[in-house]
């Protein structure tokens, strides 16, 4: 298979992208909340993050997660019922489509990374468990970037990390707001659209697009 001389490295998202966070709403349930608010809890951790990120601070995965988990329950929650929930971050699985796409790209001969603003210790511990760090060069987080998502210099970060220029390196994410951020900072992108359906038209158009990981990964060896 011949490698497109545009495209050197490909980094891919983790939350969402890679890996499902369905699981996590047992978790709320455990603790007596309903399955149903994992997608308002994630949504207001983007948007708490990117908050930070905007007005030029940041947090941790792990504080901003518990606070808008403690706002999106209306404070009903104890610190031990936050705990068991974020423990579930360490153990969720990958997306079906997750592993053939990065194996594809990796045997290709690209270096192949992974960008979350998870933390570093449950995406290595993500990545071995699905099968996923034999193909995985690099990752990087926002915690070693100093900054979130979308933000252009994270962008430039993986490129850096990934030994090349961002011109050079396509963005994979389930995300049209990341895809964006990823072409607004030079880069390529690759939209997935299994979790949206249809990408944002307020959004940059990515580079390419397809209904799963693998034929936005084949389509990726096709540029040109």
């Amino acid at each position: 298979m011949l490698v497109s001389t545009r495209v050197h490295a490909v980094a891919f998202d983790v939350l969402e992208t890679l890996l499902d966070l369905t699981p996590l709403g047992a978790r709320l349930e455990t603790v007596g909340q309903p399955a149903r608010l994992l997608q308002p809890w994630f949504l207001r951790f983007q948007r708490d993050a990117m908050a930070l990120a905007l007005s030029g601070d940041s947090g941790t995965f792990e504080s901003v997660a518990r606070q808008a988990l403690r706002t999106e329950t209306r404070h009903t929650v104890t610190d031990d019922d936050i705990d068991h929930v974020l423990e579930g971050f360490g153990q969720l699985p990958a997306h079906p489509d997750a592993e053939p796409a990065v194996r594809l790209l990796s045997e290709a001969g690209l270096r192949v990374g992974c960008v979350t603003v998870g933390s570093a210790t449950n995406t290595a511990r993500f990545l071995e468990r699905a099968g996923l760090a034999r193909y995985v060069d690099e990752v990087v987080t926002a915690a070693q970037a100093g900054i979130w998502k979308p933000a252009p210099s994270f962008y430039r970060m993986a490129a850096y990390q990934l030994e090349t220029s961002p011109e050079n390196l396509a963005l994979v994410a389930v995300h049209a707001w990341d895809c964006h951020g990823a072409k607004r900072a030079g880069c390529l992108a690759g939209w997935c659209g299994r979790l949206e359906g249809h990408y944002g038209d307020v959004f940059t158009e990515p580079d390419v697009s397809g209904s799963d990981l693998v034929r936005v990964a084949e389509d990726v060896l096709r540029l040109s």
